[in-house]
């Protein structure tokens, strides 16, 4: 019997793992083990409950939450619906996720309302003006938009206390809203959603200015997974510990929906603890284990890690403008089979080029490999002319991963991608020469030294390069002479003493002395946004 055509839709390619392995455990959140049959009978639910909610195609739900396998199943019955996920920051303030929401007109919010001690929803309605009507009734005043919010925290049956939380509604409450609807109405809704309705809003990082919200299609996305997938080779017989948070690309997009176009099964942890994700490693024989490179300085290091069986580890995937190649080689040595790079933003479905199994320690480390198949890549200068292999100019890039636009800004929706669909990512980088993409850094990162462009990721994988650094991050500072110059923040190594002197001098051997930072700094650990990547604006405000 032939293989079905790939399903187009996130409902379909949820069918389809469903009838493929009914009985093979889909997920595992701490006690909670759901088969993909299970998984898919409560997304079910949760479409009839969003139904009878009053939700139409199009409308977007948010999910305010840590990584649970209710997280997932509103976010499959989000997409199931035709309706369209926004997933919010889980280290969001009050106001900027009221702007959010506001933003994009959230009809529905799923929210945990208690995740390390925060009650989120009183955080939305801190500083804002209350609406008048309904003030008594509604579960955020300020945001009237809203026609229900759903806390992820209640109890399974419903039952918690809802005195304190007007308006809203429970899970277990939740998920008995629809009940009284036939099956039929969910396999009617589902059918409807078309490979090109738009399945999510992910605003950006917003490091420029207030965040804007990219949209993409189920079509989009399926293809880039299916893409990824193929190149790292993740397969149905994994087990994937998803430690990115769900609200980022890395998390839901090569997480969730890699692990349900490959019917892989997912394992979630709702924050990174090193104990605790070496004990799953071993609990749940964990084989794949992506993350951004920080996590793995900590289970390397970690001091407990021989008293853990890590032999079911097989691949990790990981991607920042810099891994240090030694990095890489202790990963391979100690911890995992295989390593590999990937490079994406959120404005292409989360993912433009991977490096493959088979590529060398150097390659996996100082490139971000090759395109995904499909999709184009193109290193320009100024005029967005094309450059040769190892010039630095701006990547562009072209391919089913480039988002539909911005919501509601279509001036920078234009902007960004041009009228040939060339998508300009505002990094910087060069292929070398077989092809693979080497990240040089942001074009926003680059500093100039005395009429010299200086790229930070150069110097910081020189840093690296040296036995006491476990993480470096350089940024540029003024300057009175040469206007700016070079600054730079390192970790040690565990055991290991960081000199900065001694650090200066192993730059001055290795780097044009334009390049060399005019000091180091040491600090116990550097700043990172939510998604794990370093925070070099919280490093210039410091």
């Amino acid at each position: 019997m032939s293989e079905p055509e790939p399903p187009l839709t996130i409902p379909g390619a949820l069918d389809l793992a469903a009838a493929r392995a009914p009985d093979r455990e889909a997920l595992v959140d701490d006690d909670v083990r759901l088969t993909w049959r299970e998984l898919r009978d409560q997304v079910g639910a949760a479409v009839k409950s969003l139904i009878a909610l009053g939700t139409r195609p199009g409308d977007r739900i948010a999910v305010w939450a840590p990584n649970s396998h209710r997280w997932v199943v509103a976010a499959l019955a989000v997409t199931s619906a035709g309706a369209v996920l926004v997933p919010v920051n889980t280290r969001y303030k009050g106001g900027e996720a009221r702007w959010l929401l506001e933003r994009g007109a959230a009809r529905v919010l799923f929210v945990e309302n208690g995740f390390l001690g925060k009650d989120y929803l009183a955080m939305l309605r801190d500083g804002a003006e209350a609406a008048e009507a309904g003030e008594e009734t509604h579960p955020v005043p300020s945001l009237p938009g809203l026609a229900a919010v759903v806390t992820l925290d209640g109890d399974e049956d419903g039952a918690r206390d809802r005195e304190d939380r007007p308006g809203t509604l429970p899970w277990g409450t939740f998920l008995a809203y629809g009940a009284h609807l036939p099956d039929d109405e969910v396999t009617v809704r589902t059918a409807s959603v078309r490979p090109d309705d738009p399945s999510d809003l992910l605003f950006t990082s917003g490091t420029t200015g207030r965040p804007k919200g990219a949209l993409t299609t189920h079509r989009q996305n399926l293809a880039t997974y299916r893409a990824w997938s193929a190149r790292t080779g993740v397969t149905g017989d994994d087990r994937y510990l998803i430690l990115n948070p769900l609200f980022h690309c890395f998390g839901y997009k090569a997480g969730v929906l890699a692990c349900l176009l490959r019917g892989t099964t997912m394992v979630l942890q709702p924050v990174f603890d090193v104990n605790r994700a070496l004990r799953a490693v071993e609990t749940e024989r964990i084989s794949v284990l992506p993350g951004p490179p920080t996590i793995y300085t900590e289970l390397l290091d970690a001091p407990d890690r021989s008293q853990f069986d890590l032999s079911s580890l097989r691949l990790a995937v990981t991607g920042a403008a810099v891994v240090p190649v030694a990095l890489v080689r202790r990963m391979r040595a100690e911890l995992f089979p295989e390593v590999l790079t990937a490079y994406g933003l959120t404005e292409s479905c989360g993912t433009v080029s991977v490096c493959s199994a088979d590529d060398d320690a150097e390659t996996v480390a100082l490139t971000a490999g090759r395109p995904i198949d499909g999709v184009e890549v193109r290193i320009a200068d100024g005029d967005r002319r094309p450059l040769p292999a190892g010039r630095d100019g701006e990547i562009l890039v072209r391919g089913y991963n480039v988002m539909l636009g911005y919501l509601d800004d279509p001036a920078a929706g234009a902007a960004a991608v041009d009228a040939d669909g060339w998508l300009a990512t505002g990094d910087v980088g060069h292929f070398d020469p077989r092809g693979n993409l080497v990240l040089t850094g942001r074009s926003k990162d680059m500093f100039v030294v005395g009429g010299f462009n200086v790229y930070p990721a150069e110097i910081e994988q020189v840093l690296t390069g040296h036995d006491a650094v476990a993480e470096a991050a350089v940024i540029g500072v003024p300057d009175a002479r040469l206007g700016e110059v070079g600054r730079a923040y390192v970790t040690a190594r565990s055991g290991a003493g960081s000199d900065p002197v001694a650090l200066l001098d192993w730059c001055r051997e290795r780097l044009a002395n334009f390049k060399v930072p005019r000091e180091v700094v040491v600090l116990g650990a550097l700043p990172r946004n939510a998604a794990g990547k370093v925070d070099k604006a919280a490093l210039r405000t410091d």
